[in-house]
């Protein structure tokens, strides 16, 4: 198995290769930086997320030579998920790259109000601060195809089977990372249990107790509740995983957010994890034309970073569809503006015009693998919706059709929370065009 040093190794050989690779001018190349993090105690999940979006933009070149005649340079700046560290790699990077991606909640609110100043998109996919749709107020910063508040939404919406009134005088734990990513879906779940009249009791992990968590599933056998709703990362899943299936928790009532649901955290469960759900906004189909084109063209060629197995995981694939992201803001950018090289400020156009309809996923070869959604300068999320997966004991499988979240519901609380940070960072900007 490759160690993490030796593969922070083969990523910088491997960009350093492609930038000699590329032709002499400048302007026929765009470099597109991701703030990873394949060290520390986040590493077993953050890396199958970056070597398939690493996988897709190699693809890209090696087929197309990259997107409309322009190559792309994809590069990483290691962040151990650290938020000091994160705002490090933000400055950096943000000169050369023409887009940035913080990946931690900690370090997006870091860069946010920096994005204003030095007019750089932010492309965090289902991620960051929840409030970061609402485009009106957040002009630089994009959480396509859909926020950490639709999540909670959805997931409230699938265990109360479509009806939350049937949740009234039920108990929910919130098991959750104590950061900022942890704690982002708490108001709004209140708002839920206040409305719907059911018990919402969030239980803090911390960074040292995450690999231990024998004192919360203490309290969690103590308070017996309905269902365990789990916002994890990194190796708080499988710890909180292997507690669950020792404790003898019903894993159909344990739930997660899409970032708790990596099929390495449950193969160290494999069958006592059956059951467990997680919400998603990606899929994998490994048949999939552009799939196949990675098998082909980086995988079979040897110049993958992933590990056996790992192609058909979630959090690959779901990688792959995060740069597909940002390839297709560009692609946006280059037709709008007539140019083949684009700025930071034309990417921020092609963000807020993103089309990914069923027809367009299916020609690029995406069909399956994210719901069809679009932005635009009001809605920089695109609220897509996604699906419950299960684990069947090997792997995840749909157990639901497309959830939507209930924006009415969501929608006046993220308006209120975005005033409220635009007013405590005034002058704050806002994008008074913006009609729609």
């Amino acid at each position: 198995m490759k160690t993490l040093s030796r593969l922070g190794l083969l990523s910088a050989a491997v960009a350093m290769g492609a930038l000699a690779g590329l032709p002499a001018l400048a302007e026929d190349s765009v470099n597109v930086t991701n703030l990873s993090y394949r060290t520390g105690p986040f590493a077993a999940t953050g890396t199958p997320v970056m070597n398939g979006q690493r996988d897709y933009m190699l693809m890209l070149n090696e087929r197309d030579g990259g997107v409309n005649g322009v190559k792309i340079v994809y590069d990483e700046c290691e962040t151990g998920y650290n938020t000091e560290k994160g705002a490090e790699c933000y400055e950096k990077t943000k000169g050369s790259s023409i887009v940035t991606q913080p990946w931690s909640t900690g370090i997006t609110l870091q860069v946010l109000p920096k994005s204003n100043v030095d007019k750089i998109p932010i492309l965090a996919p289902g991620y960051g601060f929840s409030p970061m749709a609402e485009g009106k107020t957040f002009t630089w910063a994009f959480n396509p195809p859909t926020t950490y508040w639709d999540g909670a939404s959805m997931i409230l919406q699938n265990i109360a089977d479509g009806n939350l009134d049937s949740l009234k005088g039920k108990k929910i734990v919130l098991l959750h990372l104590d950061a900022p990513f942890g704690k982002e879906p708490i108001p709004l779940m209140q708002a839920y249990a206040e409305k719907h009249g059911f018990t919402l009791l969030p239980i803090p992990v911390g960074l040292k107790e995450m690999q231990n968590q024998s004192a919360q599933w203490l309290q969690i056998r103590r308070e017996r509740p309905d269902f365990v709703v789990m916002w994890g990362w990194g190796a708080m899943n499988a710890g909180a995983l292997t507690e669950a299936a020792k404790t003898k928790f019903p894993m159909d009532k344990f739930v997660g957010i899409w970032w708790s649901g990596s099929d390495a955290d449950l193969k160290t469960v494999g069958d006592a994890g059956k059951g467990y759900r997680s919400i998603s906004w990606s899929f994998p189909v490994s048949d999939s034309k552009v799939m196949q084109d990675i098998k082909t063209h980086v995988i079979d060629k040897g110049k993958s970073l992933s590990a056996p197995g790992e192609f058909d995981y979630v959090f690959y694939q779901r990688g792959v569809v995060i740069s597909m992201f940002a390839v297709e803001a560009i692609k946006a950018a280059q037709a709008h503006f007539d140019t083949k090289v684009v700025t930071p400020e034309q990417l921020r156009w092609g963000f807020e015009n993103l089309k990914l309809d069923d027809a367009y996923l299916a020609e690029i070869g995406f069909t399956g693998m994210v719901p069809p959604f679009s932005t635009s300068c009001a809605n920089h999320a695109g609220h897509s919706g996604g699906w419950m997966l299960q684990w069947d004991g090997a792997k995840f499988v749909k157990s639901s059709d497309l959830l939507k979240a209930d924006e009415a519901m969501i929608e006046p609380l993220a308006i209120a929370e975005a005033k409220k940070y635009a007013e405590a960072n005034a002058p704050w900007p806002t994008n008074e065009e913006c009609k729609m």
